[in-house]
């Protein structure tokens, strides 16, 4: 069970939640899942750079100078730099997407994580927060928030990902890393803030 809980943060992990989201998005039906395929390639590059690949590079960096104390930041107040400097590749991803035209669903979605991130650093200072709860959060909230906005069923989608929700709450109890409070804190957040976005910017 335990490494079955390490799968599930893994696979789950909050600097993959976008780039998930963008999928789920291109998947929902409208209009920006017709894109080209070279467009939709150029999106998921920039999506997976600054909100994965660039927060992950800076941590053995800050690892070895000591800002940091392990991969894993056991306390709250340990992630608050690293979250920043996500925070900082989020806005850089969401002024891409805007130059090259996408202010929309997609960059609704963009801004609305960065939002969350930036709550997160807040709320880091005192209380340890679910980061992983906050990144799978706005994904049901984005896929929810089309649904409603658009009037497209995406039960199907939205059934895997109160699945994935789930399974990734259970995972971070089970492994004690977190506390329910903060697991149910850090879901509600990102659901509420994605889901709002949805309405602003579609």
């Amino acid at each position: 069970m335990k490494i079955f809980s390490k799968v599930i943060s893994i696979l789950f992990h909050p600097m993959l939640m976008p780039t998930l989201g963008l999928f789920l998005i291109f998947q929902s039906g409208v209009d920006v899942s017709f894109l080209p395929f070279e467009a939709k390639r150029i999106v998921y590059i920039i999506v997976l750079l600054t909100t994965c690949i660039l927060p992950l590079s800076i941590l053995p960096v800050m690892l070895q100078f000591g800002v940091i104390n392990s991969f894993q930041m056991n306390t709250g107040r340990e992630r608050v730099i690293p979250v920043l400097f996500t925070g900082l590749f989020y806005y850089m991803g969401y002024v891409l997407l805007n130059r090259i035209g996408l202010s929309g669903i997609i960059g609704g979605f963009m801004l609305a994580s960065l939002v969350a991130l930036l709550l997160a650093v807040v709320v880091s200072f005192f209380w340890k927060i679910s980061l992983h709860s906050i990144g799978i959060g706005g994904v049901v909230g984005a896929v929810m928030g089309i649904a409603f906005r658009y009037d497209i069923d995406l039960s199907v989608i939205l059934l895997g990902a109160l699945l994935a929700s789930g399974l990734t709450a259970s995972a971070r109890l089970y492994l004690g890393a977190h506390r329910p409070a903060q697991v149910y804190a850090g879901f509600i957040w990102g659901f509420s803030v994605v889901f709002s976005s949805i309405f602003i910017y579609s």
